[in-house]
C-alpha cells in the first residue's frame, strides 16, 4: 500500500528537453504564470480553513464553557501537528510531485474542517452528562483540529519548491513577497467573510452559527483541491524545460561550478545534513522564527477576544479591526521583498530588523492606545511589520541559506520551529491571560507582555545574523 502511494506521489522524471528557444520562451512564460497564480489561491484557501478558529473561539467559549487555557489548548493542537508535519512534509515534498501532493494536502484539510463542524452532533449521540460531554467534545476537536494542521502543513513546503524552480535568486525576493499575500488574503478572507457570516446567523438566533466558520470554507476547499490539479505541474525539467537560472541566463549565487558538481554527486541525505542539520544559520533563523510566530499568531487568534474583553469592542468591530492586521499585512509583506531586492541589493537582514522594531512600537501602541479608531491603523501596521520577518525569516532566508534541493525541507525546518511558537502562543497566551488575572477575572496584558518579550527577543537574534552577515560581505571585499 504505501509503494503503490509513494509511486503515485513520486516526483516526475526529467523530460526530454526542448531545444527550441522560442517554445522554451512561450512555454516558460506561460506555466510561470500558471504556477504562481494556482500556488496564491491554492494557499489562501488553506488559510480559510484555518483563521477561521478565531471566529469560532468565542462561540465555542459560549457554548461549551470553555476556559481560554482550555481553548488555548484546542488551538495548539493545530500547531503541534503542523509543527512537525511541515518538517516531515517538507522532506517528502521535496522528492513528489507538486501537482498532486498539494490538491491531496488541500482535500485532506477540507475533510477535517467539515468534521470538525460536525462533531459535537456525533459526541452529542452517545447522551453524556454536560461535563462529560463537554470534556470528550474538547478532545476531539482537539484531534480534528490536530489532523487538519498536519494536512495544512503540507501545503507550504510545495508551494516553497514550485517558487524556487520556477523563480531565480534574483527576482525571487519580489516573487516570494508577493505570493506570500496569499497568507494575508486568506486570513482577511478568513476573518471577514466567517466573522460576518457567524455574527450574521447569531443576530438571527441560529445556535451554534460559529460551525458555519468551518463547513463553508471546507466545501470551497474541495472544489479548489480539483481544480488546483489542473492547474499545477511540477518542476521545469519535467516539461522538458531548462533550469530556471539556465533560462534567465543567471549564475546560481555562491556557488561555483566545482561547489554545483560536488553536489550534484551528493545524496539527498547528505546535501541535507550540509545544508540544514549543519547549516548554523538555519538553526538561528529557526530559533528567531519561534518569537514571530508567537507575536503572528497571538495577534492572528487572541486578538478578537482581546478586543471585546480588553477594550469592550463588539464581535462586528473586533473583526473588522482585525482583518485590517492581514489587510495593511500585504503591503508590508510587498514592500519587505522589494526593499530587498531594491534597496538592499539581495540583503534580506537590515529589513528583518526594520520590520522587527516596527513590530516592537505597535504592540506598545496597542496597549496604551484608547481612541477605538485608531486601533484599526496600529492593529494594521502590526500586521504590515509581522508579516514582513514572517515571510523572510522562515521562508526567503531559509532557503537562500541551504540548498535548492532541500528547498522544501529548508523552510519545512524553519516552519517546524515556527509552529512550536504558535503552540507556545496558543497556550501560552490563554495562559498567562488566565494567570495574571484575580477572581476568575481574565487579565489581557499578559498577552501584551507575552508578544512584546517575544518581539524583543527576535530583534536581537536577527542582529547577530546581520552583523555576521555583514562580517562575511567585508571579508569578501578585502
Amino acid at each position: 500500500m504505501l509503494k503503490k502511494l509513494g509511486a503515485f506521489y513520486k516526483e516526475p522524471p526529467i523530460a526530454e528537453p526542448i531545444q527550441d528557444s522560442g517554445k522554451v520562451d512561450s512555454m516558460y512564460k506561460h506555466w510561470r504564470l500558471r504556477i504562481f497564480y494556482a500556488c496564491f489561491i491554492g494557499y489562501t484557501i488553506f488559510y480559510l480553513c484555518k483563521k477561521n478558529i478565531a471566529v469560532a473561539l468565542p462561540g465555542i467559549m459560549s457554548e461549551f464553557h470553555y476556559s481560554a487555557t482550555e481553548l488555548g489548548l484546542l488551538g495548539s493542537s493545530l500547531y503541534l501537528t503542523y509543527g512537525i508535519g511541515k518538517f516531515v512534509n517538507g522532506v517528502l515534498a521535496d522528492g513528489s510531485d507538486v501537482r498532486k501532493f498539494l490538491p491531496s494536502a488541500l482535500l485532506m484539510t477540507a475533510v477535517a474542517n467539515i468534521l470538525f463542524a460536525l462533531s459535537p452532533m456525533f459526541v452529542g449521540v452517545f447522551g453524556l452528562g454536560d461535563k462529560t460531554f463537554a470534556m470528550v467534545l474538547l478532545w476531539v476537536l482537539a484531534f480534528l483540529w490536530g489532523v487538519s494542521g498536519w494536512f495544512q502543513s503540507a501545503g507550504f513546503p510545495a508551494v516553497a519548491k514550485s517558487l524556487t524552480y520556477w523563480y531565480s535568486n534574483s527576482e525571487r525576493g519580489t516573487k516570494w513577497s508577493l505570493w506570500s499575500c496569499s497568507h494575508q488574503t486568506g486570513t482577511f478572507l478568513s476573518v471577514l467573510v466567517s466573522g460576518h457570516l457567524v455574527d450574521y446567523l447569531y443576530k438571527h438566533g441560529v445556535e451554534g452559527a460559529w460551525r458555519a466558520a468551518f463547513l463553508v470554507p471546507g466545501i470551497l476547499a474541495i472544489m479548489t483541491a480539483l481544480w488546483l490539479y489542473d492547474r499545477l505541474r511540477d518542476r521545469p525539467q519535467s516539461l522538458g524545460l531548462p533550469d530556471v537560472e539556465e533560462y534567465r541566463n543567471e549564475p546560481v549565487k555562491v556557488q561555483t561550478e566545482a561547489e554545483k558538481s560536488a553536489e550534484d554527486d551528493m545524496s539527498y541525505v547528505q546535501i541535507f545534513k550540509k545544508y540544514i542539520l549543519c547549516n548554523r544559520t538555519i538553526w538561528m533563523l529557526a530559533i528567531a522564527y519561534i518569537f514571530v510566530y508567537i507575536i503572528r499568531f497571538g495577534a492572528e487568534d487572541w486578538m478578537i477576544m482581546y478586543l471585546q474583553n480588553a477594550k469592550g469592542t463588539s464581535l462586528s468591530d473586533a473583526t473588522n479591526k482585525l482583518a485590517s492586521l492581514p489587510l495593511v499585512g500585504i503591503c508590508g509583506t510587498i514592500c519587505a521583498g522589494l526593499i530587498s531586492d531594491k534597496v538592499f541589493k539581495g540583503k534580506r537582514a537590515p529589513v528583518n530588523l526594520l520590520y522587527l522594531v516596527g513590530v516592537i512600537i505597535s504592540i506598545i501602541a496597542l496597549k496604551f492606545n484608547t481612541i477605538s479608531a485608531l486601533d484599526y491603523v496600529i492593529i494594521g501596521l502590526l500586521g504590515a511589520f509581522t508579516y514582513g520577518p514572517q515571510m523572510m525569516i522562515g521562508g526567503l532566508c531559509a532557503v537562500e541559506s541551504s540548498s535548492k534541493k532541500v528547498a522544501s525541507a529548508a523552510t519545512g525546518f524553519t516552519g517546524t520551529f515556527g509552529y512550536v511558537g504558535a503552540f507556545l502562543s496558543a497556550t501560552g497566551t490563554g495562559f498567562l491571560v488566565d494567570k495574571l488575572g484575580h477572581n476568575g477575572q481574565q487579565n489581557w496584558d499578559g498577552a501584551i507582555y507575552f508578544w512584546l518579550v517575544s518581539g524583543i527577543i527576535c530583534l536581537v537574534i536577527c542582529a547577530i545574523l546581520a552583523i555576521e552577515e555583514y562580517r562575511k560581505d567585508a571579508k569578501k571585499a578585502e
